[in-house]
């Protein structure tokens, strides 16, 4: 899938809106984590060395329709400018204000807009809002992934107003991502953890038919283990997608897939436990009153021979509560196996998320191929469907 390339050439003086993704962590009023920031920094460069005046639009938070200082972006001015240089913070996304920051900017010149959703019509895609937001600009870039699969005014409103064009972050993504989905080298393992079952259906029923086998850990595991008659404890089931895991199973065997569960895990009273009241269990005899919260070492040796040899691999999801120390030894030995196998020349990709926040935290994100930006947005793409804020934007 290719996007329409941007023309570096023609750009000087130009009026360029870019969507990005600034919905980042705050901690008393500060960025915590500026991952996101950081990923937009190759097209914003571009677009600013090619001498255009860019205007960055994003959310932040859930401000529900009006103005509301705990969710302003102006907060975010101290973490954009330590990685993207000066900017000026324009107190509004549409409008007179908005109008005349871009008149008086200079080419090459980095303005910030505030929240667009602090207007009640950007969730709903408003006409007369995507008309506003598009008024003072020549051009828009959507470089926001993460957001591509929400049909908003900022980030599909404004493609039907203004010439639009992909940015290098979302070309990479995409890139990357139908690499994986449309045009797997095999063997291909799809790597899936996290906690429901719900989340990861449409990926594991649009690409049954590519992969070679599935390793399934994390919370979502243990519907699988009580499906084929283990005793779960107090695990996470999700209920009602049992009938859609029996099915899952008997389709991956009549296709020649391998799927690959865990034999042992780490089990607790709860998530929060120290790790001294926890001990390693059969996955399928797990004490009640204890719940599995993370993949115990014989299952991460299993695993990890499950993934040696691959050509590609698809990673979403962690494979237990890797946010609590005691509980992080599995998804770092699946880190360990996907980085191994990356070096060996498969083509990795890690999919956004708590799994991207995984493997950035334990320090793998430059040993593997890609690692996505987009939750959602990755999961969505994954399963077959053209984002609504990329569907204007692909080359026919």
């Amino acid at each position: 899938m290719e996007l329409r390339p941007i023309d570096y050439s023609d750009l000087h003086g130009k009026k360029v809106l870019v969507r990005v993704d600034f919905n980042v962590p705050l901690k008393n009023g500060s960025v915590s984590d500026d991952t996101r920031i950081k990923a937009h920094k190759e097209t914003v460069e571009a677009l600013k060395n090619a001498g255009a005046i860019v205007a960055l639009v994003s959310h932040l938070g859930r401000p529900k329709g009006k103005p509301n200082q705990e969710y302003s972006l102006k907060q975010l001015v101290p973490a954009v400018e330590s990685v993207l240089g000066p900017i000026s913070f324009v107190e509004d996304c549409i409008g007179d204000l908005v109008a005349e920051a871009v008149t008086k900017a200079q080419p090459g010149d980095l303005l910030l807009l505030e929240n667009t959703r602090f207007h009640p019509g950007e969730e709903k895609n408003d006409e007369d809002l995507s008309k506003k937001m598009a008024s003072p600009f020549d051009l828009f870039v959507l470089d926001a992934f993460s957001a591509a699969h929400r049909a908003h005014c900022s980030t599909v409103g404004v493609q039907s107003l203004l010439p639009s064009y992909g940015g290098k972050l979302l070309s990479d993504e995409i890139s990357s991502l139908s690499q994986v989905r449309d045009n797997p080298e095999r063997p291909f393992t799809l790597i899936l953890g996290g906690a429901k079952v719900s989340d990861k259906i449409g990926v594991i029923e649009n690409l049954m038919d590519k992969v070679s086998s599935i390793v399934i850990g994390g919370g979502m595991a243990f519907t699988f283990l009580k499906v084929k008659g283990g005793s779960v404890g107090n695990s996470l089931v999700d209920e009602g997608n049992l009938t859609f895991a029996k099915e899952m199973l008997d389709k991956a065997k009549n296709s020649n897939v391998s799927v690959f569960l865990p034999v042992d895990v780490v089990a607790a009273p709860s998530p929060d436990s120290s790790g001294s009241d926890s001990m390693v269990v059969p996955s399928d005899d797990i004490p009640e009153g204890m719940m599995g919260l993370d993949i115990g070492p014989e299952t991460v040796s299993q695993f990890s021979k499950a993934i040696e040899g691959s050509r590609t691999i698809l990673w979403n999801g962690p494979s237990g509560v890797f946010e609590n120390p005691a509980f992080s030894s599995g998804t770092l030995g699946i880190c360990q196996a996907v980085a191994l196998e990356t070096e060996r020349g498969a083509f990795s990709v890690v999919g956004g998320g708590d799994t991207a926040a995984a493997v950035g935290s334990m320090e793998f994100a430059d040993r593997v191929s890609h690692v996505s930006t987009g939750g959602g947005a990755s999961l969505e793409f994954c399963e077959g469907k053209l984002l609504p804020g990329v569907a204007p934007l692909v080359v026919k």
